[in-house]
């Protein structure tokens, strides 16, 4: 494994010291597991040079490690920032998907960018525990056409979703883990809680 880069341990201490909270009690996550500790990506960049520095740091990741991409996205809320930060240090389109198809209108599960057969995708969200919500944008992109070519987290706090990007052959970047934090990881609350 690659030593981290500064943007790297800028990241980390962002994430740190405004993302991460130490809780009394523990709280259920949206995995349905409990934690003692909430790390909260999105608070954790709401000023913009703490996004720019974490986009700075996911494109410069994934193009070191080879891989291009024109658009850039995930599942909304958790992908909704970073798919436009990323989109703005890297010059290409953003999109966001849906939880559920829009209702009305074009009924549209992917917003923003129309990807489609031919583009390559980078996938961003900003805490996996077990999975579940990244591999459901996985799922709505591939239904395009268009081909994922890396995922990329703010946090992992189990490990448990490289397992599923090795198995579908995309390169998965976590940019901080549970390790990296000082947190204890998250179990899953099922042994099928991955996708």
């Amino acid at each position: 494994m690659a030593l981290p880069s500064q943007l790297q341990d800028e990241l980390l201490k962002i994430l740190q010291d405004h993302g991460h909270k130490k809780l009394d009690k523990p709280i259920q996550l949206a995995s349905g597991a409990l934690s003692s500790d909430f790390v909260d990506g999105k608070e954790a960049l709401a000023e913009w040079k703490n996004l720019h520095t974490a986009c700075k740091a996911i494109v410069e990741t994934v193009t070191d490690a080879g891989h291009s991409f024109n658009a850039v996205g995930g599942l909304t809320m958790g992908a909704d920032a970073l798919a436009v930060g990323v989109a703005a240090v890297s010059d290409c389109r953003w999109f966001f998907v849906r939880k559920e198809p829009k209702q009305r209108g074009t009924r549209r599960l992917v917003e923003g960018a129309q990807i489609k057969n031919g583009d390559k995708v980078l996938l961003v969200d900003d805490v996996v525990t077990t999975g579940t919500s990244i591999f459901r944008a996985l799922d709505a992109i591939d239904e395009t056409g268009a081909e994922t070519v890396a995922a990329v987290t703010l946090v992992d706090r189990s490990g448990l979703a490289a397992q599923g990007f090795e198995q579908r052959g995309i390169g998965y970047y976590p940019m901080t883990t549970y390790e990296t934090l000082g947190i204890d990881p998250v179990t899953p609350v099922a042994a099928d809680a991955v996708s």
